[in-house]
């Protein structure tokens, strides 16, 4: 009987170079960029079919900041896919995040293997993905760390190599590792591209649960102690696991391949062998808005349009409108990035440098750093349409069945209009229903709770007016989230 495969999705990481579209706390990971499914949903997708005789788990290990921990829940659960939702309080870089994944595993399961996967790139030819993934599994069943090198078809220089050896080990290119190198300057690249040796580094990696844990014993022990003790003061919080947040707070930093991968590759005593595997599967990472322009499709002039837009005499343009008509003229090699609340407009050469605007955004407390204008919750969504000095104007969206807290404010009153769906309002003592077309009026300081008892979702405006309109603004009395 072949060994479990359990997929072991890395959801970490803010996505800064792909702002305004990617946020802080909405962050790459889980936006719709292509088709129909999130990047997580589709990173997940990716492990449907027949992969090592089938014998992969439907239920991932998904390890997140507990900032977007609802929005994982929800896309794991239209999947029909709940999971494991590791907690990670503080972010660690990599190679925490697979002890944690580890150590679940090996609680779960007899030794399984893991299938590492970043959850914010782009695969388009699954079937290629799928059956280089299943010669992986025979490697890693076998006590090998296995990785997936992407066939390189310019000299990127954003992207960390992995040397291949030159001897063979199977028809489809798998070698040992040879060496991992850091990000080359373009003359290296090149030097690099000529030799036909050198693979992109993709972050996707195949192990033993066991494995890993015994190579990061004898290169990182600091590591696994701290995260071993963060790990057994861990609770369950409904779908979530929380490890505890000291101790985790207290473990080194570090990614997979600077604490372990590159000590395999160094042949250091008593660590298993490492093997590469090429993989040509259309694989990018969606860093920056250029390599987001190089996956779309793109017309005669080399243009690649998302949304409302109007492109003339334009060359080489990247134009993605979110909200409304976005409109260019004359532009060559430019990216226009619109959303509700922010527009970018960026030389696709210079395209690594936004991550400088999030910094200067953060720097001076934008709220445009970390939020969209449309801020997603647990039971749904709210969009601030607009607002003045005493008052603030939001669409409410509150998914079917769902219920905010029971809650009070001391500086603002709410006046509730329900555009669909039938809400249930309580307010002091009554509880009552409020339908289409119907308002509603809460007082400053009085106890209220909104829910929508339908199977439609529920839409409303909401009208705030008072001294401070603050989302801290709130008092919760109860509230089934855990947020009280």
């Amino acid at each position: 009987m072949s060994a479990s495969i359990i997929p072991v999705i890395l959801c970490g990481g803010s996505g800064t170079r792909l702002w305004p579209l990617s946020r802080e706390k909405y962050p790459k990971q889980v936006l719709t960029l292509f088709g129909k499914d999130s990047l997580l949903q589709a990173t997940l997708k990716r492990t449907d079919g027949n992969i090592h005789n089938s014998n992969i788990s439907t239920q991932p290990i998904v390890i997140c900041n507990e900032e977007y921990r609802f929005v994982i829940a929800e896309q794991l659960r239209q999947m029909d896919r709940r999971g494991k939702i590791i907690l990670e309080p503080v972010g660690r870089n990599t190679a925490p995040a697979l002890t944690l994944a580890a150590l679940e595993a090996e609680e779960s399961d007899a030794d399984p293997i893991l299938l590492v996967m970043p959850a914010d790139h782009v695969i388009t030819e699954v079937a290629s993905f799928q059956a280089i993934v299943k010669e992986g599994a025979r490697y890693a069943e076998e006590g090998h760390i296995v990785t997936f090198g992407i066939v390189p078809d310019y000299p990127e220089t954003g992207y960390g190599y992995i040397k291949m050896d030159e001897q063979l080990l199977s028809d489809i290119g798998a070698t040992h590792i040879a060496q991992f190198v850091e990000k080359p300057d373009l003359a290296t690249a090149e030097a690099y591209i000529s030799t036909g040796r050198y693979l992109w580094n993709s972050g996707l990696f195949m192990l033993r649960a066991s494995v890993w844990l015994e190579a990061l014993a004898i290169c990182r022990p600091d590591i696994l102690d701290a995260a071993k003790q963060a790990w057994q003061g861990k609770n369950v919080d409904g779908d979530f696991i929380r490890v505890e947040k000291s101790m985790f707070a207290s473990c080194p930093g570090d990614s997979i391949d600077y604490a372990v991968m590159e000590q395999v590759a160094n042949s250091l005593s008593g660590l298993p062998t490492g093997i590469v595997i090429p993989l040509q599967a259309g694989w990018s990472d969606i860093g920056a808005w250029d390599s987001f322009w190089k996956v779309l499709p793109q017309d005669e002039d080399k243009n690649a349009l998302r949304g409302d837009v109007f492109l003339d005499e334009c060359e080489n343009t990247l134009a993605l409108s979110s909200s409304r008509l976005l409109a260019c003229v004359g532009i060559k090699n430019i990216a226009v990035i619109e959303t509700p609340d922010a527009v970018l407009v960026v030389d696709k050469n210079r395209t690594q440098d936004v991550k400088k605007i999030v910094e200067r955004l953060n720097q001076q407390a934008r709220p445009e750093a970390k939020n969209h204008r449309k801020i997603h919750r647990p039971w749904g969504s709210y969009d601030s349409i607009d607002m003045g000095k005493r008052f603030q104007v939001k669409r409410i969206v509150v998914n079917p069945g769902a219920t905010l807290s029971l809650q009070m404010h001391h500086h603002r009153a709410e006046h509730w209009i329900v555009v669909t769906g039938t809400a249930e309002v309580t307010r002091g003592e009554e509880v009552f229903l409020v339908s289409e077309n119907q308002s509603t009026y809460i007082p400053l300081g009085v106890t209220h709770r909104l829910a929508n008892p339908g199977k439609l979702p529920l839409e409303m405006i909401e009208v705030q007016s008072g001294a401070y309109l603050g989302e801290d603004d709130i008092v919760r009395f109860n509230d089934q989230y855990g947020r009280v």
